[in-house]
């Protein structure tokens, strides 16, 4: 078994560049064989209730505070809208199907009612397990979704704590912990994770991934910042892709047993090295778009997992 390394180390490793650099990605491709094997497993999402969030997050298109031309706004999606998403994601391999909504918390009795009725139809005509992203939800939500048949929940602690106030004022950087501890005391899979090229440090990057690492959640999706007019972040170019790729290396590296998924911005930031994400400890993507940006087409990415030697991992109820 490959021992985590400290945080001390990914720091030094993240700077490395050369022979170095890509000794560094072989050696986090190792690590991923030697623990997740050959398959590459794929989640999708639905937005299911847009825009119109009072949080003030400065790089989210459906922030209230930013003013983002054409962000769409709607409230939470009825059960059939959603299943329907659901079948299309299934249909591209996507072995999970995650709800996620905008706003601090689902806590309207109407919205539970209806993402019960929702998660128990999905559980039913799907094989793509349900996942949920409703914010920072009470415990009792959470235990009815469960009951429900919902599988795992999603919350991302977005940046590290120590640059998270340069990015988000209307809620504590805690909250979102507390709802992962929520999650995993109900016994629910947990995924985690947080987005990078938001102006933060190298150590800060390594910060996070350690938060991420004390948590001890079950999938890591890495988001690559992806500059949307009218947002506050005023970084327009991309993260270089190496520095992307030595991030998901130091990911796996750090948390050598977990899923460690590529999501939101591969495509923008990584450019022609998406593939490289695979062998550099990746072993989880998104597909089929995002929240407010469209990813790329399904088949490319089937196309490029199968051609960099890997394969679709199915997950059946």
């Amino acid at each position: 078994m490959t021992a985590p390394i400290t945080a001390e180390h990914a720091l030094t490793l993240l700077k490395s560049d050369g022979p170095k650099m890509y000794e560094l990605f072989f050696r986090a491709n190792a690590v991923r064989l030697e623990h997740r094997g050959d398959t590459v497993n794929l989640c999708g999402i639905v937005n299911a209730k847009s825009g119109m969030c009072t949080e003030d997050c400065t790089f989210c298109a459906q922030s209230a505070h930013n003013d983002v031309e054409n962000v769409a706004c709607y409230k939470l999606m009825d059960t059939d809208s959603i299943v329907a998403k659901g079948k299309i994601s299934e249909a591209n391999q996507a072995s999970r199907f995650g709800i996620v909504t905008s706003g601090v918390a689902v806590e309207a009795e109407e919205e539970i009612q209806s993402l019960e009725k929702t998660i128990s139809t999905m559980s039913k005509e799907l094989t793509a397990l349900p996942c949920a992203s409703l914010g920072n939800i009470s415990k009792e939500t959470m235990l009815r979704l469960k009951a429900a048949g919902l599988t795992r929940y999603h919350c991302n602690i977005e940046t590290a704590k120590s640059y998270y106030p340069q990015i988000c004022s209307t809620r504590p950087w805690e909250d979102a912990v507390n709802t992962i501890k929520i999650a995993k005391a109900t016994g629910l899979a947990v995924c985690c994770g947080g987005l990078v090229g938001l102006g933060e440090s190298l150590a800060q990057r390594v910060e996070l991934l350690e938060q991420i690492r004390e948590l001890d959640v079950d999938s890591v999706p890495l988001n690559f910042f992806y500059p949307v007019k009218g947002t506050k972040v005023t970084i327009d170019a991309p993260i270089a892709p190496l520095e992307c790729l030595k991030f998901i290396a130091v990911a796996r590296l750090m948390m050598p047993t977990k899923e460690i998924r590529v999501c939101g911005g591969r495509e923008f930031n990584l450019g022609d090295l998406q593939s490289w994400s695979l062998i550099c400890g990746a072993d989880g993507m998104m597909v089929g778009g995002y929240l407010t940006t469209r990813g790329r087409a399904v088949e490319d990415d089937l196309k490029m997992i199968s051609d960099a030697g890997f394969k679709v991992q199915w997950h059946h109820h």
